[in-house]
């Protein structure tokens, strides 16, 4: 692959250790790359070259300020030339307010740090291409926790039932499998779509929504009720 069509990946983690696992991987690919690293948050605030990221490898335990924080600063503190990068969020813990409140900040999904290196990968190179994230052995349990949670802290909201009112009835067939943690080939084999057909109903879906990507769009259908646990 030509340099061009790199991923340019960001490391924020305060462990030495872990960046360099990290970064070995990550350049012994030939469609991705390490462009800049930051030790913890308030450093990865002042690097000029993250927010340039495609994708930010982002630790959620970190000193100073973590990566929740650092999260909601990078994607919401200041206008991007460009796209804003991509975040996903790693942490040691399969803990689901953390996953929770990554999410609510803007992440695109959640990593456990010991994944094995290939779902690591694969998980930068779905986020990169606008797919989000949420690692598998944690969707279930992150969804099903996510429903009270959201329902304790949304307002009922008129405009966003409207939204999804506004869905036809394929989309919201749709939307009620992505809410179920469902992958677009899942999606497609269930309703004998091709997977072409899927990926065009989630794009009118996530615009409809005004939801930045799929995980958002997760969160919506739990504050409407669409998705229960």
């Amino acid at each position: 692959m030509g340099d061009t069509e790199q991923i340019k990946v960001a490391l924020v983690d305060d462990q030495l250790l872990v960046r360099s696992g990290f970064r070995m991987l990550i350049n012994s690919q030939d469609d991705m790359e390490v462009m800049a690293e930051a030790a913890n948050g308030r450093e990865a605030l002042a690097s000029t070259l993250l927010p340039t990221a495609d994708v930010i490898l982002m630790d959620v335990r970190m000193p100073e300020m973590d990566g929740i924080e650092t999260t909601e600063h990078l994607l919401h503190g200041e206008k991007y030339p460009g796209a804003a990068p991509k975040v996903i969020v790693l942490t040691t813990f399969d803990m689901d307010e953390y996953a929770l409140n990554a999410i609510q900040a803007g992440a695109s999904g959640f990593l456990l740090k010991d994944a094995p290196p290939e779902e690591l990968l694969e998980s930068i190179r779905t986020v990169n291409r606008g797919d989000a994230v949420i690692a598998p052995s944690t969707t279930r349990r992150l969804l099903n926790h996510m429903a009270p949670i959201l329902k304790r802290n949304a307002q009922p909201n008129a405009n966003l039932q409207a939204l999804v009112d506004s869905l036809t009835r394929r989309e919201r067939e749709v939307f009620e499998m992505i809410a179920a943690g469902r992958s677009n080939p899942e999606i497609a084999q269930d309703l004998f779509l091709s997977e072409a057909t899927v990926k065009t109903h989630v794009g009118h879906i996530l615009s409809k929504l005004g939801a930045r990507d799929r995980v958002q769009a997760v969160v919506i259908a739990y504050q409407t009720g669409v998705a229960t646990p």
